[in-house]
């Protein structure tokens, strides 16, 4: 069973929406569901679900040549400083 969204519109977006779907002969909650598919096909929101799709690419691709990096960051920017101060 579909579920139910109740949405509060301005006074002007009302007035356009009851027009439009006056016009087409629909309902306006037809007309708020075609608008809705469609700004959700083009934003591509749902492509952007998952953030690893868009760097999984990337994972594992460089090295920093440092094996401990991960445990011992800290020492490992303790001792770049030191250098360039």
């Amino acid at each position: 069973m579909p579920s139910q969204l109740t949405v509060r519109l301005p006074d002007d977006l009302e007035r356009d929406v009851s027009n439009v779907a006056r016009k087409l002969r629909l309902k306006r909650s037809d007309i708020v569901r075609m608008a809705l598919e469609k700004f959700l096909q083009e934003s591509d929101i749902r492509e952007q679900e998952v953030p690893y799709k868009n760097v999984s690419g990337l994972i594992g691709a460089f090295s920093s040549g440092q094996p401990d990096l991960g445990s011992s960051h800290r020492d490992h920017l303790l001792k770049r400083f030191k250098k360039h101060a």
